[in-house]
């Protein structure tokens, strides 16, 4: 079975361009949206390995941060249609992808689970962001979000993005903070202990969650800091087998996915091949090895079998 990748990247190329429209700083204020490999697919697949699949999410623009909510609306759906098609035109590269929805509208995200993700084979989830509309994630704005996915089964890809109140916002530490403040807030909002059977996927291995993981035993009502083992983590730490270690030690390996956040980390086309070194050099069987790499992921998404 070939390698799955859970977590990686595209730009939408007419999405883009609509965006653009609206604020033609974007890719100032945003500059990693300028990889070359986003949004040419030729030269993605000049560099693409010939075996991994991925899983797409559209690159981390909310229409809701830059227009009206009906607006923003229409742009997701547009973004979806947009996306299924990318992933029509590229099976053999792309497994499925990860519906953009506008998140301070329930309503329009019920739609998109409802005509977009349930009744078509490209689209597997949907993903949601850290922030968004200047609110955290747990924020009650948010919370029929979840319990949307969670009735209707459908798994949540959480992004980190950058908190606008933040002068200092970088590549290197800004979004593994923005996941694991995501994840605090969550789990004390209850989050997980509501909707036991939801699943949430995290990016960069669960951040600063293993690391720190005796701080949140001690620090942490015990239901709360057992609520941490529940999401669902990548591997997206662009190698380093002993982070990786952490991650499967406090998460488990049936909550390990393979996720490399291509293209993204390592130039000139991100860190698959880093990221699948380090997984083999984990102590761990090679069944717990092929489980991380391809065997959770179809279990977790039957769709992509």
């Amino acid at each position: 079975m070939c390698p799955i990748d859970v977590f990686a990247h595209v730009l939408l190329p007419d999405f883009y361009q609509a965006m653009l429209q609206i604020d033609a700083t974007i890719s100032d204020s945003l500059p990693f949206v300028q990889h070359p490999q986003l949004a040419d697919m030729g030269a993605r697949r000049q560099f693409w390995d010939g075996e991994t699949r991925q899983i797409i999410a559209p690159v981390h623009i909310s229409p809701e941060e830059y227009c009206e909510s009906r607006q923003a609306a229409q742009l997701c759906l547009q973004a979806n249609e947009e996306l299924m098609a990318l992933v029509r035109q590229h099976r053999d590269m792309f497994r499925a992808g990860v519906a953009l929805v506008p998140m301070s509208q329930p309503d329009i995200v019920e739609e998109i689970i409802r005509e977009q993700v349930q009744l078509s084979t490209e689209l597997v989830g949907v993903q949601l962001f850290t922030r968004s509309c200047g609110k955290s994630i747990a924020d009650p704005l948010f919370a029929p979000i979840f319990q949307l996915c969670a009735q209707a089964h459908i798994p949540i890809w959480l992004h980190p993005v950058f908190d606008v109140r933040k002068p200092d916002n970088n590549l290197i530490f800004s979004w593994e903070y923005e996941t694991s403040q995501a994840m605090l807030q969550l789990v004390q909002a209850g989050v997980l202990r509501q909707y036991p059977d939801l699943v949430i996927i995290t990016h960069h291995a669960g951040a600063m969650v293993p690391y720190f993981a005796e701080r949140i035993a001690h620090m942490l009502p015990e239901e709360q800091a057992a609520d941490f083992a529940k999401f669902y983590v990548d591997t997206a730490i662009l190698g380093n087998p002993k982070a990786l270690e952490l991650a499967v030690d406090y998460y488990g390996v049936d909550h390990v996915l393979f996720g490399t956040d291509a293209p993204f980390g390592i130039e000139p086309a991100g860190a698959t091949a880093e990221i699948e070194q380090a997984i083999q050099q984990l102590s761990l069987s090679q069944d717990d090895k092929e489980a991380i790499l391809w065997r959770n992921a179809t279990d977790l998404l039957p769709a992509i079998t």
